[in-house]
């Protein structure tokens, strides 16, 4: 096994959202360096259950809409 072509894993730690904080291993930045995240699973809306709203871009979701809308499944 080649020694040089492994990443360098180490500790960093994760702040939250909210700011809490953990400590783990990633090949991100340098021994001790922080990562502060934007999104996480407790601010966004794919696990939180957010309302999304749909682009209607070039009528195309009315259209889908109105060729599929009456199958009611």
């Amino acid at each position: 096994m080649k020694a040089s072509i492994h990443p360098d894993y180490h500790m960093i730690k994760v702040v939250m959202t909210d700011g809490t904080e953990y400590e783990t291993r990633s090949t991100w930045g340098s021994e001790g360096a922080v990562m502060n995240l934007e999104i996480d699973s407790k601010s966004h809306p794919a696990w939180t259950g957010g309302n999304q709203q749909l682009m209607d871009r070039g009528g195309r979701l009315s259209k889908f809409n109105k060729r599929f809308g009456g199958l009611g499944l």
